[in-house]
Order: C-alpha cells, then structure tokens, then sequence
C-alpha cells in the first residue's frame, strides 16, 4: 500500500504542456456542500478510466495523487485533478537544507504544470527526522517553502504539506502533528501553502479531530479520509462518526476538496459510493 503512493509520488515530471491544453466541458455535480474525491492508488485493480466514469456517476468532484499524463482522463468525465504532485517524497522533504535546492526546482516545474492546466494544489512533505530535532526540522522547512510561496501565489496554485502519522504507516516522518504543521504555515505566512490535513492520520497522532479543524481551518486546504483502524471503508467498524466530522467542516464553509483515501475490502465502487453518500452533507 505505502510502496504504490510513495512511487506516484516520487514521479518526475516529463509531460509537456502542450498535451493538457484539450478544453473539456463536462463537470460533475458536487456531493452535497463538500467536493469529494477518490484517491486513484487506493483503487489499484482499477483503471483510471473506470475509476473516473464510475466515481463520476457516485458524485464525485475530483480524483487525488494523479500524475499529469493522467489529468485529461480524469478531466473527460468532468472530475478535477484535486491533488497532484509537487515536491519530494515522504522521507524526503524540505526538513533538510540540503534539498532545498532540487526541491525547489521541482515545484516550480510542477506548479507551473497545474496552473496551466488549472489544476488546484499540489502535494509536498516534511521529510523524515533521522535524528534531527522538531525546531530545527520546523524552521527549515519554514525557509524551504518560502522560496516556493510566491511562486504559487502568482500561479493561483496551492501547496499542500502532508501531515501524516509516524507511528503506524510512515515510522520517523516529522510533520506528523498539527500543531508543528500550523506552526509551519504561520511561519511561510502565505495563502497559498497549506495543509493537507489527513484525518486517519491524525485520529491515529492525536484524535479531537472536529476541535483541531474547526480551531485551525484556517491553515488546511485539502482533507483526505481513512477509516480507523486499518485505513479501510468508511464504516461501523470504524471508531469515528464520518457523517458527523463531514458536516463539521461543511458547516466552517469549507471550499476545498474533501478526498477519500481508504483501502476497500469490498467491492470497491460499492464502498466508495457508501462513503461519498454518507459524507454528503
């Protein structure tokens, strides 16, 4: 599971801009006052255009962690790529002065690909500790995406730093609570970085998940899900209340994307119609 998103992550952009220039009309109908989307590595038995055509039909809005050659199959059946590649890898990332430099050229490649193609935000990860202190982890990863701000700001394009959990699924990674996450926005101090806040992940780090979005809104720009445990369907085998954490963030007038990223163990479109229709508020 880990080794199929962390490979579409590691992707090097090589897609020339030309190939997204198609216009396409088709645009799904939203579920309800949140626009949801499927992550494509969650449905690896699958094909994209299957994926789309059917998750299209269930509501959908967007489909997350597509690669640009991607883009115009999920764009023919009126879904938005939501969440796209940008910079680094989860072990990765811009905790680590030393990769400042590659990682800044490789959002700027990748920005500029989402803005031409309209594309909303694109992905981005603290790195792993490997030793390193919290602060010192914080305040490079605060000067790394500084020299990033600007240039997504001018391309209308957002940076999503993932904050993900270190205990079960991603061992050492640092941006793995939400205070050293919001701590990290208030420092870059740019509308156009923000947080991927992914709930499975931090109902693993931290739980009080409706209280942390609802103080700290402000600061997310995207949402993935994931039942807890064991990262599958959104159900009554899982120990948060989906509809209600929905409508929590519904009701803050939230505009971004609200993205699943659970593992069936089902029929996989039956599960994700079950959660695109319990999570429609």
């Amino acid at each position: 599971m880990n080794t199929t998103r962390r490979s579409l992550l590691q992707v090097t952009p090589a897609l020339a801009l030309g190939a997204l220039s198609t216009e396409f009309t088709l645009e799904a109908s939203p579920a309800g006052r949140l626009k949801q989307s499927a992550c494509k590595w969650c449905y690896s038995k699958m094909s994209l255009e299957d994926l789309c055509r059917q998750g299209a039909a269930l509501g959908l809005s967007g489909i997350d962690l597509i690669d640009h050659d991607q883009w115009p199959t999920a764009r023919q059946y009126g879904l938005v790529p939501a969440m796209t590649p940008g910079a680094g890898t989860i072990p990765n990332g811009w905790n680590r002065l030393e990769n400042h430099d590659k990682l800044e050229n490789e959002m700027r490649e990748n920005i500029a690909l989402a803005a031409a193609a309209k594309v909303p935000n694109v992905i981005t990860f603290s790195g792993n500790r490997r030793g390193q202190n919290d602060e010192e982890g914080k305040q490079n990863c605060i000067a790394g995406l500084r020299r990033v701000s600007k240039v997504a700001e001018d391309a209308g394009v957002t940076i999503c730093l993932e904050l993900l959990n270190s205990k079960i699924d991603h061992h050492d990674y640092q941006c793995d609570h939400t205070k050293w996450g919001v701590d990290v926005m208030k420092g870059v101090d740019s509308p156009r970085v923000k947080l991927l806040y992914d709930i499975y992940h931090m109902q693993i780090m931290e739980g009080d998940i409706i209280r942390t979005i609802r103080e700290n809104i402000q600061f997310i720009g995207h949402f993935h899900t994931g039942g807890v445990p064991g990262r599958h369907e959104l159900d009554d085998t899982q120990e948060l209340q989906w509809r209600t954490v929905a409508k929590a963030i519904a009701d803050l007038n939230y505009q971004g994307y609200f993205a699943h990223e659970f593992v069936p163990t089902r029929d996989p479109i039956t599960s994700l119609g079950e959660a695109v229709k319990l999570c429609t508020v």
